[in-house]
């Protein structure tokens, strides 16, 4: 059914006091009060991938909303401080230490992007700030040794395996690719490499995209010209739907497949009819269908703050809120970081109405689901 759909719709104290203050505060229990929790999280809500940073938040509003209402975790409320970064890597360092700097937060979760989650676990490291939920699933994040970091969604490394399998499965081994010119794509183009040498193949063409999209008309040229059978994208934000659009004008029945990361809702209302047949990676369930009950609860959430309309993004933060809450929870009334850390590596086949998360060992990663789901004509998945 995919096949046919897919082609047919195409620690000493002298060193302490020498440390940054930015470092010195973090081991302070910041962001906490007999009544409230602040969890903290930097991402784009500008720029190239502004459309994600909204998706967030509304994701975190209603999971926070919905624990609230109940009581929120041992008798504190749950807060959400977010601060813009643009998806400009410096700037999401710097948003970290200011939030680890003036005290204000406890815990950090879902902040958005490869290489920005790259600039800021160093600083999480270096402080033991309990971090859940990166949006990112690269594999240089996922190293041995990373204590404080909780990933809940599949890596890249999975999406493309997956996602390479199901494409030379269906006969077609000229595959062309074209990723993000940033550490994002450039690892995105690593994993699609291996998994098609891993299949006997290898790309048709490839082509770096930049994250403005300024060099658009030039990739698409690149990639038209290497005559391939389907397109794969490692790309993300707002340059992905100008990519798509001029892919889909230059050769209406190509077939186009991307990861998770490759549209937001706002870019998938943009594309319109140009999305239909569109193959993407879902590393959480499709938000629109409610057999699980996990997407039950999201959806009542998400309507609970006015929101009729639900997507994958506000969907990832929400089952992140969840685990961060669950842990919270585990800690106890007498909550520290290092008590947090400590419960959400616990967490073992914690299923959240199905989906688990299970974080068996440090580098924690809590989930392998992927899915492959085909867009119709009125910008949903097709069941």
């Amino acid at each position: 059914m995919f096949r046919r759909r897919f082609l047919s719709l195409a620690p000493q104290i002298a060193a302490f006091a020498a440390a940054p203050a930015f470092i010195r505060n973090a081991y302070a229990q910041d962001g906490l009060t007999a009544k409230a929790i602040t969890i903290g999280s930097t991402g784009a809500t500008s720029g190239p991938l502004a459309g994600v940073g909204a998706e967030l938040k509304l994701g975190v509003d209603a999971a926070m909303g919905q624990i609230n209402a109940k009581g929120g975790v041992n008798g504190r409320v749950l807060q959400f401080q977010m601060l813009d970064d643009g998806y400009v890597p410096q700037r999401s360092a710097d948003n970290v230490k200011k939030m680890i700097g003036d005290g204000s937060i406890f815990a950090l979760m879902s902040c958005v992007g490869t290489p920005n989650n790259t600039a800021i676990v160093p600083l999480i490291e270096e402080s033991n700030l309990p971090y859940v939920g990166p949006r990112s699933g690269a594999s240089s994040l996922r190293k041995p040794g990373m204590r404080n970091v909780f990933h809940v969604r599949a890596s890249f490394t999975d999406e493309t395996q997956r996602l390479v399998q199901r494409i030379v499965s269906m006969g077609i081994k000229d595959l062309a690719v074209v990723y993000l010119d940033n550490d994002y794509g450039k690892e995105v183009l690593a994993d699609v490499n291996r998994a098609l040498q891993t299949q006997g193949a290898k790309p048709a063409a490839q082509a770096a995209l930049a994250v403005d999209g300024k060099n658009l008309n030039d990739v698409v040229g690149q990639i038209i010209a290497g005559k391939p059978g389907a397109v794969l994208l490692g790309t993300a934000g707002s340059a992905s739907v100008g990519l798509i659009a001029a892919l889909k004008k230059a050769s209406p029945m190509l077939p186009i497949a991307g990861l998770s990361v490759t549209l937001a809702g706002d870019g998938i209302k943009a594309l319109g009819a140009a999305g239909t047949g569109l193959a993407l990676t879902m590393v959480f369930p499709d938000p629109y269908r409610a057999k699980l009950q996990v997407v039950r609860d999201y959806q009542a959430a998400m309507r609970a703050i006015g929101q009729q309309e639900f997507s994958l993004g506000s969907l990832e933060s929400y089952i992140n809120t969840h685990v961060m809450a669950e842990g919270l929870e585990r800690a106890g009334r007498d909550v520290t970081r290092a008590k947090l850390r400590t419960a959400l590596a616990g967490l073992q086949k914690f299923d959240l109405g199905g989906f688990s998360v299970d974080y068996a060992a440090p580098p924690f990663a809590g989930s392998k689901y992927v899915d492959l789901g085909v867009l119709g004509s009125g910008g949903r998945f097709i069941g």
